[in-house]
């Protein structure tokens, strides 16, 4: 088969189309066809060696074996099954659970050994990928590309803004809500939770788009009143932020929360190392999240959420197997809205 492997730490130069065998499941594993993988910080992040202290970048602290095949968000139809799987798997049209894990049931996500396919595991840049039945689900939607921008990016926003405890009618405001966590942290916020959603974005040609995906508000970071103008259209301090961003937007977070609101982050895009004075925390009694990906019972929920119609995929482009190395450039270009989608 054809897949795209990261051959080591670096630029995507490391990306690398190579035909290595078809993988054979294991008993309790089944053999997806992958027909459509999305793309995330997360294996850019990996290549890049973001991830870890020195030289070592993954999920776990001995860092990434390579070569290994990259991508999370995947969708297919089951080709072969183990001999301890259901023959009636054969033929199902399936959405990965993107991570293993020994947890007990609600701590999935902050388990020791939890392990990431496409980082622990070879994952969805190729033709066929493994993976155990149990973490395969039905498709939420018809689509296979549609159905693939949820399980990494989804999972992560349903789970930011589940952990805040997000009440209907309180007003949350959410960084690079173009991007493919923001986006779906606008929809989930509005649409699902039945919250007043102020959406941050750089480039305001998004905003007609973001306020059917359920903003009520879209405001741009470079503004020179960012924190003033938050607090216009709100009327006051705001209850939460669910930040995708890191550094470039911490302080216009913490100076439009209200006393007792919450900060919830996910990612750091715009700066990993910020600078804190701790008395605005404790003076205003400020509660803070640390989130990444989240817990099977959410994806379920989540998946329903889709099915129901409450959730839309957004994407903004697709790409073949063969252009991974264009696609991560591309995804790292400002400007887009929703994600980016290899086909194999």
């Amino acid at each position: 088969m054809k897949a795209v492997q990261v051959t080591g730490y670096g630029d995507v130069d490391k990306l690398q189309v190579v035909d290595i065998p078809v993988p054979e499941p294991k008993s309790n594993e089944v053999l997806v066809k992958v027909k459509a993988c999305a793309i995330n910080n997360t294996e850019i992040w990996m290549r890049e060696g973001a991830y870890g202290a020195g030289s070592k970048s993954g999920w776990k602290p001995e860092g990434v074996e390579f070569p290994r095949t990259p991508g999370s968000d995947i969708t297919g139809v089951v080709v072969k099954v183990g001999d301890q799987v259901d023959p009636l798997m054969m033929d199902k049209d399936v959405v990965l659970f993107p991570f293993t894990s020994s947890g007990e049931e609600g701590s999935e996500h902050i388990s020791e050994d939890m392990s990431f396919i496409g980082s622990e595991y070879d994952g969805g840049y190729a033709e066929y990928v493994a993976w155990p039945a149990e973490l395969c689900y039905d498709m939420p939607l018809s689509s296979y590309s549609d159905s693939a921008v949820f399980s990494v990016s989804g999972l992560t926003a349903w789970h930011m803004v589940n952990q805040i405890h997000l009440k209907p009618g309180e007003t949350v405001m959410v960084t690079g809500s173009n991007g493919g966590v923001g986006s779906l942290n606008v929809q989930i916020a509005a649409k699902v939770f039945g919250a007043k959603v102020i959406a941050i974005v750089g480039d305001m040609d998004a905003e007609e788009k973001l306020k059917e995906l359920g903003a009520a508000h879209v405001l741009s970071y470079k503004s020179a009143h960012l924190s003033k103008e938050i607090l216009e259209v709100n009327g006051g301090p705001i209850d939460a932020v669910l930040d995708v961003v890191g550094d470039a937007l911490f302080s216009v977070s913490l100076e439009v929360l209200k006393k007792g609101g919450k900060f919830c982050i996910s990612g750091s895009a715009g700066g990993q190392k910020t600078s804190l004075d701790f008395r605005t925390v404790y003076l205003k009694h400020i509660t803070m999240y640390g989130s990444v990906l989240g817990t099977r019972a959410e994806f379920k929920e989540m998946l329903t959420a889709i099915s129901a119609g409450k959730i839309k995929p957004v994407i903004d482009r697709t790409f073949t197997l063969e252009e991974a190395k264009e696609a991560q450039v591309y995804f790292k270009n400002k400007g887009k809205l929703g994600k980016i989608l290899l086909i194999p």
